[in-house]
């Protein structure tokens, strides 16, 4: 797993829904993961998979309503409407919301995580289907709270697998360069996504997105999202540089033979067609935390279905709406829209093409705007509001807030306030993009910027403007007047379908810590009672093996009567008992065992002991028997410390003689009487005492130096038979300040 790491601190991890995706609950604890993939036939109606289709849905859903019949565990509908799965567990029936299911899987992989890294994991990047609606994703979102994690970003399984095909790509073109488009094809076990990607150095646009879950193997539903993505995006086929397929399903040959055909390319699979999407949430989480140096890749993804927002207007039979993002819009982004409005009014928001979307509910959800009131000349507020899909593709009304103006100079009346065109007020499209469009990439804007802007909003008059509750106002050409403005954030109230309330997910936080306790001291009890198991079986073993010659036949009888008498124990009344009934009757075969054990420990490793101890002390009296010798090697040691050397060595030898001399009279049955680690203990003091006597280094002898050789070399005057003018230097001729008469000269 990959996961902030810096000493204490939290680490990241990934996540991706996968066939190993199981819980299996029973009357003692929880199984998940493979653990739990092993109880599907023996504990089948309290084992649970597939049930990442059942985020956010009603239980009255249709299409759960369909789904009913194929799971082999129950459905239930919780108190808040959505659906859950009803389950034994602790010997009584239990229901749990699908977020507490998804909750525990979390749970689990973050306690593996932790348990490799030896360090905290507090963040995570988890992958969702491309099509998973706004109520979806809130769903596994509450999930990751209930497991105590921090969901960095809620990634598209497609966008994912796009990030681990681009990022290693050392060839992608440069950024002004035409890019690179690549067809990604998804078919797993529930779900088949078509995406089209555009790659840059170091840059990744999703341009199309289309999706279509399939319940049945029909390979006649492969080519119509191909079609429709390619349409999507405006492309040709001779446009796609590659294709990529991943997904368990893409192996069926049929299916790999209608994607060629339909491209007329040969497919690609260089990625690994099971680990695609968890690689690219790992790499996601990567470039989110700041404790990993990562190649920059810039990832722009998509709105998989188009947003309206609708309200109550006195104008045009009541209700206004506008389009605020279309479909494969960019993500994240944000745009600000300007109402004008004397009371708090109320924004609802909805999937602008119900059949588009694979979800029975279009509504997303209802945003109040509180605290709205006229201005002090009795007409309308300016109310800004920012709405917003964020990185885990959510979407919300970000915040609100009001235009004040002040007037400086001229008459308030006299000076109407500018209001951008409504969204749909199509001529002015260009426009209202240009002015009320903010994309977010994490980059506020100053407060300077935002006074200039609403000086010039406020300084423009004379107009014909159209009101975002669709109101015209015809005003004439008047003079200018200079107006002081002030923004006031506004009071939000937010109302989301199918959303988990906080009070519910601390609810489902506290249950779920409970039930990590339960298991917790349920594997400790399993763990005691295994140990007991295990000893028997090998310590019976041994008795006909590695043990029968350290142990007498009269004992190896009762041992093995005594190990009996606890296998069958184990398998009656010992089947469920506390962990320290388990522990103590271990400790009660030990206390018979142990001894048994440890003669065979130390008749095997006593030969090695004994050699290891036999050499140093030879070493030892070689080199005492050397220095007694005036070996030149040792003529620098102190006489009084080798005497001690000598001494201790003796009493060593005579030690190790007297012990192995009573060890070889007792038979293996017996305790021994001098043990390995009494051997090892002798050793390390030798080693401690004699060695920093005997090795220690002799005292270095400077020798001369230049000045001093050179001086010696004049002193003694000429050498074979040369004239003492003929040894003079011949510096003494070229320096006449240096040259000295030589009976002045100082020789040491």
């Amino acid at each position: 797993m990959f996961l902030n790491r810096v000493q204490k601190k939290p680490v990241n991890f990934f996540f991706s829904f996968s066939l190993r995706a199981c819980i299996s609950l029973g009357s003692k604890t929880r199984a998940i993961g493979n653990a739990a993939k092993s109880q599907i036939v023996t504990n089948v109606k309290n084992t649970l998979h597939g049930f990442k289709k059942l985020h956010g849905r009603a239980f009255e859903d249709p299409y759960i309503q369909a789904e009913r019949a194929k799971l082999p565990y129950e459905l239930q509908k919780m108190p808040n409407g959505s659906v859950g799965v009803k389950v034994r567990y602790l010997d009584e029936e239990r229901p749990f919301a699908i977020e507490q299911i998804t909750g525990m899987l979390l749970a689990k992989l973050k306690e593996t995580s932790e348990s490799a890294l030896k360090k905290p994991v507090a963040d995570c990047v988890i992958s969702v289907p491309s099509f998973f609606t706004d109520a979806e994703r809130r769903s596994v979102m509450a999930a990751a709270q209930i497991a105590g994690l921090n969901c960095l970003k809620l990634m598209n399984e497609t966008t994912a697998v796009a990030l681990a095909y681009g990022i290693y790509k050392q060839d992608l073109p440069a950024l002004e360069e035409k890019p690179r488009n690549v067809v990604f094809v998804d078919m797993g076990h529930s779900a088949y996504q078509v995406s089209i990607c555009a790659f840059n150095k170091g840059k990744l646009k999703v341009t199309s997105a289309q999706f279509e879950q399939l319940c049945a193997a029909l390979l006649s539903r492969v080519e119509p999202p191909l079609r429709a993505a390619m349409d999507q995006a405006k492309l040709q086929r001779e446009d796609i540089y590659s294709i990529e397929i991943v997904g368990g399903a893409t192996r069926i040959p049929a299916v790999k033979e209608q994607i060629s055909n339909f491209f007329c390319k040969e497919i690609s699979t260089t990625l690994n067609a099971d680990e695609a999407v968890a690689r690219g949430c790992a790499l996601q989480c990567a470039i989110l935390s700041p404790a990993f140096k990562v190649r920059e890749f810039s990832i722009t993804d998509v709105v998989p279905y188009s947003i309206t927002l609708r309200w109550k207007s006195s104008y045009e039979e009541g209700t206004g709406e506008c389009e605020v993002f279309s479909k494969n819009h960019a993500a994240p982004f944000s745009k600000v829209i300007t109402f004008h409005k004397k009371e708090p009014f109320d924004l609802e928001a909805y999937y602008t093409h119900p059949h588009e979307v694979p979800y029975p509910d279009s509504r997303i959800g209802r945003f109040t705007i509180q605290n709205v009131v006229p201005q002090h000349d009795g007409d309308n507020s300016k109310v800004k509001v920012k709405v917003r899909v964020n990185i885990h593709g959510l979407f919300s009304v970000a915040n609100a807030s009001v235009i004040e103006k002040q007037n400086i100079d001229g008459d308030h009346s006299d000076t109407p306030m500018d209001t951008e065109s409504s969204s749909k007020n199509q001529g002015k499209d260009d426009e209202l993009d240009k002015m009320q469009v903010d994309q977010d990439e994490g980059i506020q804007r100053s407060q300077a910027e935002q006074q200039s802007q609403a000086d010039e909003e406020t300084e423009n008059a004379g107009t014909e403007t159209k009101t975002a509750s669709g109101d015209k106002q015809d005003h004439p050409n008047q003079p200018k007047a200079k107006a002081k403005v002030k923004s006031i954030d506004l009071p939000i109230q937010a109302s989301l379908y199918r959303q988990l309330g906080q009070d519910l997910i601390n609810c489902y936080i506290e249950n779920e810590g409970k039930m990590m306790m339960q298991d917790k001291l349920e594997k400790e009890r399993n763990d005691a009672k295994n140990a007991v198991e295990e000893y028997v079986y090998d310590f019976r073993d041994k008795l006909c093996g590695v043990f029968e010659k350290f142990i007498t036949e009269e004992d190896s009888h009762k041992l093995t009567l005594m190990l009996e008498d606890t296998e069958n124990w184990l398998y009656e009344d010992g089947e469920d008992q506390p962990k320290q009934v388990y522990m103590d009757k271990l400790q009660e075969l030990r206390k018979f065992g142990q001894p048994i054990q440890e003669r065979y420990m130390e008749h095997e490793e006593r030969p090695k002991a004994l050699n290891e101890l036999g050499k140093k002390i030879q070493l030892l009296m070689k080199a005492v028997e050397a220095y007694k010798n005036k070996d030149e090697k040792y003529d620098h040691l102190d006489p009084a410390e080798m005497e001690k050397v000598e001494k201790y060595v003796s009493e060593a030898m005579n030690w190790l003689n007297s012990k192995m001399n009573a060890q070889n009279k007792l038979s293996l049955t017996q305790d021994p009487v001098v043990k390995v680690a009494e051997m090892l203990a002798k050793s390390k003091e030798l080693d401690s005492f004699c060695n920093p006597i005997v090795y220690k280094p002799k005292p270095k002898v400077e020798p001369p130096n230049n000045g001093q050789a050179k001086a010696n070399g004049e002193h003694n005057g000429p050498v074979n038979g040369q004239s003492g003018a003929e040894t003079k230097p011949d510096s003494a001729k070229d320096n006449p300040q240096q040259t000295k008469p030589h009976g002045e000269m100082e020789v040491d």
